[in-house]
């Protein structure tokens, strides 16, 4: 911050390892809590803008309506906690912009598509995937491209920012398999099929009203997004086959 003196600064970083927060909780607290409130003296300091990425996991996923920002907020797990932290801190900074989103997957990391995409492509002929989690899969593309535009705007406080439309870890999992053109099976299971240390919110659908009001446009649908990343990692994927079968080749002369 010193040496850079942004204008803007996006905090990507987090402990977002939902499971082990429970047991590393203050380890979460400083990475999610701590450290944005330092980020927010920084940018009090230099009169930058602090964009926040927070998390649905600050509800407590019993509503059955879009949560609006001003909803009460009640984190069941203590990565939720920790990340409520790291939003009252980022609200000390006079200029910040708090952006909650959910069910992320993108470029260059773990993801939910990906590991339905590796199942199918091992030849699994069946899943089990949950049916009664309910929320909007964001593409980090979009989220991406919604951050630039809302730094751009005078807006400060709390914005929900998520492809439109929503869906289930089942339904979702199920677009995928059709994308990329596999016939495996698709079973809905309950959360308890799954327990996990962390408890999942049922419903965690976000309402970008105040978004689309913002930025004069809505996100794209989950759907399109979906279809664009795949289309986008599948020519990767066979760049790199490719870029594989060049080098087995060298060798081979």
């Amino acid at each position: 911050m010193e040496e850079n003196d942004p204008r803007i600064l996006v905090n990507c970083a987090a402990f977002t390892a939902v499971d082990d927060c429970e047991t590393h909780e203050e380890e979460a607290q400083r990475i999610n809590g701590a450290a944005v409130g330092l980020l927010a003296e920084s940018c009090r300091r230099k009169g930058s803008l602090l964009i926040q990425v927070s998390t649905d996991y600050v509800f407590d996923g019993t509503a059955t309506t879009p949560y609006r920002e001003e909803d009460p907020v009640a984190p069941t797990s203590a990565y939720g906690r920790t990340k409520l932290v790291g939003e009252r801190e980022a609200q000390k900074a006079p200029r910040h912009l708090v952006v909650r989103t959910a069910w992320l997957y993108g470029l260059g990391g773990k993801n939910f598509v990906e590991a339905i995409r590796r199942q199918v492509e091992s030849g699994t002929d069946r899943l089990r995937v949950v049916a009664d989690q309910h929320g909007c899969p964001t593409f980090c593309d979009d989220l991406a491209a919604a951050l630039l535009d809302l730094a751009a705007t005078d807006f400060t406080g709390i914005v929900h920012a998520v492809n439109s439309g929503e869906t289930t870890w089942h339904t979702f999992a199920g677009e995928i398999v059709r994308l990329v053109g596999a016939s495996t099976a698709v079973d809905p299971v309950t959360s308890e099929a799954f327990p996990r240390p962390a408890p999942r919110p049922a419903y965690s659908v976000l309402n970008t009203s105040r978004l689309n009001t913002l930025l004069g446009r809505s996100m794209p649908s989950w759907q399109d997004a979906l279809g664009r990343y795949l289309a986008r990692t599948s020519h990767q994927g066979s760049s790199r086959k490719a870029q594989d079968a060049v080098k087995s080749s060298d060798l081979a002369r």
